[in-house]
């Protein structure tokens, strides 16, 4: 089940516990990475380029609650 992403009027919430700011959210993607080797070979990324997304689940912090999360109108969004 994918979650959707929030937007600028709309944000997540448990449906169990109520809660707004706390979540574990796994993701899949596909991206590409510019990737710059110092002479002692350590990485570093400088560019990163996100070609595809997806939000596979959504964990609540505070009940552990698994895909129970909801969009909801942000307090003072334009409708």
């Amino acid at each position: 089940m994918t979650v959707p992403l929030p937007t600028d009027t709309t944000r997540w919430r448990c449906t169990l516990c109520g809660n707004l700011t706390r979540f574990d959210v796994t993701r899949a993607s596909k991206v590409v990475e510019y990737v710059h080797l110092d002479l002692a070979g350590e990485p570093k990324v400088e560019e990163r380029e996100v070609l595809s997304e997806t939000i596979e689940s959504v964990r609540c912090r505070w009940c552990n609650a698994v895909d129970q999360v909801e969009l909801v109108d942000r307090p003072g969004a334009a409708s």
